[in-house]
């Protein structure tokens, strides 16, 4: 595109674990941008046909009948390895295959075109994300390039590296990544701009179909709009897909106990088995004698760690499907001595909108309206490295404001060391191995000395998107290395993306193509269905037996030629449509 006028805007896109949702900024207000079923949110689901790949409502629509082929939950596997202990109990109740890949990654194996196929969770997520960029070229009328993309606020590094990894395979330029909770509470600060005198404390709760995030901010209006973050706290494994599978496992074990037949080895039974347990939830949703019991809740860290007292919360948003539930309502307004709880957000679009006016701010259009916007985040997790004896020292603890950039001094171990690795971890543990390892350098080239003499500066820095950079340098020398997230600790390499990339406009091209002759072949059959009333109605003679003799024949070559060419399938049309002119 030609000029900052004539490109497309930013999007803001809310990747969910279960439905994903697009805005962006036009016509001087945040749109919602529906689906080309005329849907606000898009399952975020994949599907892998006989023929044919399918992403959003068509392969929710399908689940029930080929589970072992569509691929839901994509998110609770990004940036995880496979031996971690959440993706193992996951995949007991998932109807698909999941399998270790070198480096410990998981990989989702399904059936297509009579092919095993083997895709990253970052695969998947980029066709979603894929999706959710057609439907705004196709709103727009334009290409999309630039996006703003939400994760849980307490995803780690790796899960964050690994979002920005699938917007890449997606052709997506990833200008930012922010919290689910934060772009809720610019929605709702926007929203409520007149009603916000001075400054106030907002809660917010967001229990969605994969994930629980609270997060406390102070929003404050003055020259401009201000949100601080000042402390975040979650669960990157609890929603609405939790309540799904205990149903299901609840279901399975009642069903082995009534009938003493196990249900877990039948896929298709274990898909339409998770079908009726989502239906029901979402029957339940709406009953108030729902119980549904969450740990942790009134242990709410979040409060403890921005140092404020739940009487000084002035707002409580409810964000994500789950907090439709009843009894979650009402545990919730029970914590907070009876509080009315902020409804006026759809809890299923709040996040789209706040990535989006991130995206309008960012993208260096810059309505006036979001000039003096400021965001102030923090780091969810302790960010430190390796101690002798798997002793865990941080470096950033959790709830910094970010961007930041904290350094500690550190000296060799031993006489005459002459290189010394440095192992980087995430979580709040005292033991390395209780947290989450980020990845591992080495520096080398130090010069003879007893231990403790040399010293390094290890700086630790974390960018706007939350993400992560270790440089170590030998103070005496200068020299100095940076830790980078390689295939070795899960992330993906250069050449992958770019091998993912093509393999997205390979599949892209194919959908194409499969779209070009469903389309040619159903304009045959509707071509066949009329020429078959016209005759019943008025022919007769010669030219009706020829005519039938020619709808006779091509239904057969029809049922006898599935896989014929878009070509084909035009003569064939073109031949009939000439026997019937001039009156077709």
């Amino acid at each position: 595109m030609d000029g900052r006028g004539n490109a497309a805007p930013a999007i803001g896109i809310d990747l969910g674990t279960t439905y994903s949702c697009v805005a962006v900024w036009k016509h001087d207000t945040i749109q919602i941008i529906p689906n080309d079923q005329g849907n606000r949110t898009t399952p975020s689901c994949v599907a892998f046909a006989d023929a044919e790949r399918l992403i959003g409502d068509g392969a929710k629509n399908q689940a029930a009948i080929n589970p072992a082929n569509t691929i839901f939950d994509a998110k609770r596997l990004i940036g995880r390895r496979f031996t971690d202990s959440k993706v193992q109990d996951d995949m007991k109740l998932w109807p698909f295959r999941v399998i270790k890949a070198p480096s410990d990654t998981p990989k989702i194996v399904v059936t297509y075109k009579g092919q095993d196929k083997h895709f990253f969770p970052e695969e998947i997520s980029s066709m979603i994300l894929t999706k959710m960029k057609e439907t705004a070229d196709s709103y727009l009328g334009k290409l999309v390039k630039d996006a703003v993309i939400t994760v849980p606020a307490y995803f780690n590094d790796s899960q964050r590296q690994a979002t920005k990894d699938a917007g890449s395979i997606a052709g997506l330029n990833v200008i930012r990544i922010i919290n689910e909770p934060t772009a809720a509470a610019i929605a709702y600060g926007l929203e409520n701009k007149s009603a916000i005198n001075g400054k106030i404390n907002v809660l917010v709760f967001d229990l969605g179909g994969g994930t629980f995030d609270v997060s406390l901010l102070i929003i404050e209006e003055g020259r401009g709009t201000n949100f601080e973050v000042k402390g975040v706290a979650g669960d990157t494994h609890l929603g609405g897909e939790d309540f799904d599978n205990r149903m299901v496992d609840h279901c399975a074990k009642e069903f082995k106990r009534k009938w003493n037949k196990d249900l877990t080895g039948n896929k298709r039974a274990l898909g339409r088995l998770r079908c009726a347990c989502e239906k029901a939830k979402r029957i339940l949703s709406s009953n108030i004698l729902t119980s549904i019991e969450i740990d942790g809740l009134h242990d709410e860290t979040c409060l403890i760690d921005a140092k404020m007292e739940k009487s000084n919360v002035d707002e409580v948003i409810l964000v994500g499907g789950s907090t439709r539930i009843p009894k979650v309502q009402s545990m919730l307004q029970e914590f907070f001595d009876n509080k009315v709880l902020c409804k006026s957000l759809k809890p299923d679009e709040a996040v789209a909108y706040g990535a989006a006016v991130m995206a309008e701010k960012l993208s260096g259009r810059g309505h006036k309206r979001f000039i003096d916007l400021m965001l102030l985040d923090v780091t969810p997790l302790s960010l430190g490295e390796e101690l002798i004896g798997d002793v865990f020292d941080v470096v950033i603890p959790r709830n910094t404001p970010i961007p930041t950039k904290k350094s500690k001094i550190y000296v060799t171990t031993v006489d005459n060391q002459s290189s010394v690795e440095t192992v980087v971890y995430q979580g709040e543990r005292a033991r390395c191995k209780d947290n989450h390892l980020l990845g591992t350098f080495s520096i080398s080239g130090i010069p003879p000395a007893p231990k403790g003499c040399i010293e390094f500066n290890d700086c630790f820095e974390i960018d706007a998107n939350g993400i992560l950079t270790v440089t170590s340098e030998i103070i005496s020398t200068g020299k100095s290395e940076k830790l980078r997230i390689t295939n070795a600790n899960g992330r993906l390499s250069k050449d992958e993306i770019e091998k993912m990339v093509n393999d997205a406009d390979k599949y892209k091209r194919e959908d194409h193509v499969y779209k070009k002759k469903a389309d040619a072949f159903n304009a045959l059959e509707d071509c066949l269905y009329k020429m078959k009333n016209k005759v019943k109605n008025g022919v007769c003679g010669e030219r009706l037996r020829k005519l039938e003799h020619a709808i006779d024949d091509t239904t057969k070559w029809l049922e006898e030629n599935q896989g014929a060419s878009v070509d084909e399938l035009q003569r064939k049309k073109d031949y009939l449509q000439s026997l019937w002119m001039p009156t077709y």
